[in-house]
């Protein structure tokens, strides 16, 4: 799994939702930018399940796109450099 993932909300937020960003977390994602349905709320989410109980909390760095296209999405992850630095997935869900 790469690092920076751009997710293509289709359905918006469903309860499986939070296996998905679990997996994430393992996999040491370090950057999830948003696009689609729910963006926002699937944000907040993320950001949510990353603080977890405060004890054992994760960082991902997060964007919400509501109103940007799947390719400007996709140029706005590929600008992330440094310890955000290499290719982007896309994820559609």
């Amino acid at each position: 799994m790469h690092r920076k993932i751009v997710l293509h909300s289709i359905g918006g937020y469903r309860p499986e939702f939070d296996a998905l960003v679990e997996s994430w977390i393992q996999a040491g994602v370090a950057y999830v930018g948003v696009i689609g349905k729910d963006a926002a709320k699937l944000e907040d989410v993320i950001d949510e399940l990353c603080v977890g109980d405060g004890e054992n909390s994760y960082f991902i760095l997060t964007a919400s796109h509501p109103n940007e296209s799947l390719l400007k999405a996709v140029e706005y992850a590929e600008y992330l450099k440094s310890e955000h630095a290499g290719p982007v997935q896309i994820v559609e869900f």
